[in-house]
């Protein structure tokens, strides 16, 4: 598991139930149920992350994000996961809300477009190609980019505390002026 999915995991209460939008291939869900004692189901559309789910033993629904969440009840989980899927997403405050209004928390990732390189790329008239946007501007699958003050406003506008921030660099949390020195973002919300 990535040193991103560890530090997140380590947000993520033992024994809760938990609920991954996006979850890819259940890796991290699956760290979770083994290393924590969690239950839940996540949420994938692609059919080899389903199958790749399945062989891990991830309860996993096929469902697209943007179709929204209406299946889940409020507060029917402790934890909704939202890794690297906001930046793909057409209606991302809507799914922002459907996150508070499904778990008791929520735990958000995106990344970090206001990451030093991301700035020098841009300086240079040129939109940035790195390790966590690895695309190039004409065959991103990012419909939106976003940084931590975006995301602070983001979160206010839609009535969510957040509970914690930070940046992630080469697997290690960063504290200190993540919004400079971080290539992913990371948020732990509530609802007010």
């Amino acid at each position: 598991m990535t040193g991103d999915l560890a530090l997140i995991a380590d947000l993520v209460p033992a024994g809760s139930r938990v609920l991954d939008l996006g979850c890819g291939n259940g890796e991290l869900l699956d760290h979770l149920q083994r290393a924590r004692g969690c239950s839940g189901y996540g949420v994938e559309i692609a059919d080899d992350n389903l199958l790749a789910c399945a062989r891990r033993g991830v309860n996993v629904v096929q469902l697209n994000l943007e179709d929204g969440l209406a299946l889940f009840d409020d507060r029917s989980f402790d934890v909704v996961l939202q890794l690297q899927t906001l930046q793909h997403l057409r209606n991302t405050e809507r799914m922002l809300r459907e996150t508070a209004r499904i778990g008791r928390i929520g735990i958000v990732s995106f990344p970090n477009f206001a990451h030093w390189p991301n700035r020098l790329s841009v300086l240079r008239g040129r939109m940035p190609v790195t390790r966590t946007l690895p695309y190039e501007w004409y065959d991103t699958p990012n419909i939106r980019v976003g940084t931590f003050a975006d995301f602070e406003v983001l979160a206010r506008r839609n009535g969510l505390t957040i509970l914690d921030s930070f940046g992630v660099e080469r697997g290690r949390a960063v504290r200190r002026w993540p919004n400079l020195r971080a290539s992913v973002a990371v948020f732990k919300i509530e609802r007010t």
